[in-house]
């Protein structure tokens, strides 16, 4: 049981760790819109205002909403981890749930705190690290720091394609960070690999 809870933290850590560096890089480093890289794979720093993969949410008050989701969901997280160190079950599952803990955390940290110790980012700008309170916003309406982007290939849907013909297409188009990949792959685990947990009433 400690090994598994010990695991749990190192995982939570090690995620939160690369995901607050990459960011505070990105930040402190480049301009917003500023991308470098091969075609297939860019670091291209955008923000955006809460949500996952580069998408808005809301405004002010749609941001302290997901806020409010993202302490409860991170609680929650907590409780269904401890839970489930507390019955044994398997390393495996913990892992998957670390993974979406870290990411869950990760992005509410940039949330909270972003706009309250960094000023604003721009396309001329580069962002600066600034004393509690001086920065761009104010708590819980910090923007989240996104910076992944693998547009592997792109091209037009045929004009007879149903509802898309003739549109532009672009795969991956969807710009995401370190804690939005932590979530992905440990939701992804989860149901190609614990989908009884949820058949099992455990979560």
């Amino acid at each position: 049981m400690k090994k598994q809870r010990n695991l749990v933290v190192l995982i939570v850590i090690l995620v939160l760790v690369i995901d607050q560096w990459t960011k505070y890089w990105v930040k402190t480093n480049m301009s917003l819109g500023e991308s470098y890289g091969p075609g297939w794979f860019l670091v291209h720093f955008v923000e955006n205002e809460g949500a996952a993969f580069g998408t808005s949410f809301g405004g002010t008050i749609g941001k302290y909403a997901l806020s409010i989701f993202r302490i409860v969901a991170i609680g929650y997280l907590i409780y269904l981890v401890r839970q489930f160190i507390a019955k044994r079950l398997p390393t495996g599952l913990l892992i998957c749930f670390a993974l979406i803990l870290a990411g869950a955390i990760g992005n509410m940290i940039d949330s909270a705190v972003y706009g309250m110790i960094f000023t604003e980012s721009t396309g001329r700008n580069v962002a600066t690290l600034v004393s509690w309170g001086n920065g761009y916003g104010s708590f819980l309406q910090g923007n989240v720091v996104d910076m992944l982007h693998f547009p592997l290939f792109d091209g037009t849907f045929p004009e007879w394609f149903p509802f898309w013909g003739g549109d532009r297409f672009e795969f991956f188009r969807y710009i995401f960070n370190i804690a939005d990949a932590g979530i992905s792959v440990g939701v992804a685990a989860l149901l190609l690999f614990y989908r009884k947990v949820f058949k099992q009433g455990l979560i």
